[in-house]
């Protein structure tokens, strides 16, 4: 079989043509059969009438290639596709063409006495993209074909019918904040299920709907690349990014999609710590216990992490003797504690000279200047009232037995350590028999005896003195 346009110089072969009103190989996306050359071989011999009588040789071999039909074709009437055609076919009707093969009699039917080939159904190229068929002439008059049965392929033509799709978006990334100009973010790729290898139907083309001055990304690989220097965590975290794929290379008619890609800055260490104020006081009763927190003070950092970790230090020796200083890694706080015991008679105020600094640093913000912060802390000492201090832890009296009732046996002497010094008043503590053969003072100290006192009985006194501060009335 062949294509030609022509008449058909053999009369035993089977043509497949197109006619000049058809699809030719036009943008309609029809395309003809090209056939290898038909050689033929012309042996002229003389007749006795003396007339030169022709001999065709035809030489078979023919290599078929693909009709076209354009998919999503949707007119009234079925789309041509083309023509089969026999040389021996004189147009009388003794020709009959079959057509059998994948569709054949269903999406494609040919009029069996003009060879003509029509699709009667819209096809989908990205269902299914080529149709294999066989075709036949048959001489009605000896029901024999006319050549052997020849196979072709119709090729379903693409149209832009398909627009581009991210089937994996929406896309969730991150890129370190402060990062350079042009520093890679993410990659999208979008799929245009159109044929590649026809046209610009699925040749995509990104760009960027929302997300500039911030971002950008390369038409042709879809990299999304940071936009603008020394974007800050700290200002904004979270961006929004959509962007677009556009077929047909990005021209005016093209198809879209469209995804979005949500972009957070990561922190780095470009914030050093920072105290509100300057200056700061707490107060610490002397009662305090020592290894006990007494107060706590806290610098802000921005970053978060490790980039936000902070180490507190005393820096002046007296503060560093008396107090310590740790971190609470929960609240990042500076926790103070006592060392030694406090005594509100002997000091009343310390200063401490804190420093708070970062413990992980980034080198490429060292230009920032120093990641450390300080603040001056004091600490005042409040007294609390101390119960009276005796001169002695205990005392050691001699008197004579028989002595009279009220004899002054000795004297215990006590005072108020507390600042204001009050008055102090003595008693005795009684036994739960209540005998009582001494008595004193309560404002000397003076103890006497008030019973007879003898020594073959009892041979030792052991007596506990109390000693308490005199209530001081603020009104008179």
């Amino acid at each position: 079989m062949k294509v030609s346009r022509t008449s058909c110089l053999c009369p035993v072969l089977l043509c497949l043509c197109f006619l000049e009103g058809g699809y030719g190989a036009t943008h309609h996306g029809q395309a003809r059969l090209i056939s290898r050359n038909h050689n033929l071989t012309h042996n002229h011999n003389q007749t006795k009438d003396g007339e030169t009588e022709v001999h065709h040789r035809p030489k078979r071999g023919w290599i078929w290639n693909q009709f076209f039909v354009l998919e999503e074709h949707m007119g009234p009437e079925a789309q041509y596709v083309g023509k089969l055609h026999s040389n021996s076919d004189k147009g009388d009707g003794s020709v009959r063409y079959i057509l059998s093969g994948d569709g054949a009699g269903t999406i494609f039917i040919i009029n069996e006495v003009t060879g003509d080939i029509h699709a009667t159904k819209s096809l989908d190229r990205e269902k299914k993209s080529h149709y294999v068929l066989h075709a036949q002439a048959i001489d009605l008059n000896t029901n024999k074909p006319l050549e052997p049965e020849s196979e072709f392929i119709i090729k379903v033509q693409d149209i832009n019918d398909n627009a581009p799709k991210f089937p994996d978006g929406p896309f969730v990334t991150s890129v370190p904040e402060m990062s350079e100009v042009g520093t890679s973010v993410f990659q999208v790729t979008a799929t245009d299920a159109d044929d590649p290898t026809y046209g610009n139907s699925a040749r995509v083309v990104y760009s960027i709907l929302h997300g500039q001055p911030y971002f950008s990304v390369d038409p042709k690989t879809g990299i999304i690349r940071t936009a603008l220097p020394n974007m800050n965590r700290e200002a904004r975290e979270h961006y929004a990014v959509v962007i677009q794929a556009k077929d047909m290379a990005g021209q005016v008619g093209g198809l879209s999609g469209s995804t979005m890609v949500n972009i957070t800055l990561t922190d780095v260490n470009d914030n050093p710590p920072k105290f509100p104020q300057k200056n700061y006081q707490v107060f610490v009763p002397e009662s305090a216990q020592v290894g006990k927190p007494v107060g706590k003070i806290k610098a802000n950092d921005e970053d978060v992490g490790v980039n936000a970790e902070i180490k507190y230090s005393i820096l002046n020796p007296e503060g560093a003797s008396m107090f310590s200083i740790s971190t609470d890694k929960d609240t990042k706080e500076g926790i103070i504690s006592l060392r030694k015991p406090l005594n509100y008679e002997k000091k009343r105020q310390y200063t401490l000279h804190i420093v708070a600094e970062n413990t992980h640093l980034d080198p490429r913000f060292s230009y920032l200047g120093t990641f450390k912060d300080d603040a001056t802390l004091k600490i005042t000492v409040g007294d609390v009232n101390e119960p009276p201090v005796f001169s002695m832890d205990y005392y050691i009296m001699d008197v004579y037995e028989n002595a009279q009732i009220g004899t002054e046996v000795g004297a215990v002497t006590a005072h108020d350590p507390d600042s204001k010094n009050s008055p102090v008043r003595y008693f005795i503590e009684r036994d739960e028999k209540g005998e009582g053969y001494f008595n004193i003072e309560s404002v000397s100290g003076v103890i006497r005896t008030t019973q007879l006192l003898d020594r073959e009985d009892i041979p030792w006194h052991n007596i506990t003195v109390m000693a308490t501060e005199e209530v001081q009335n603020c009104c008179g």
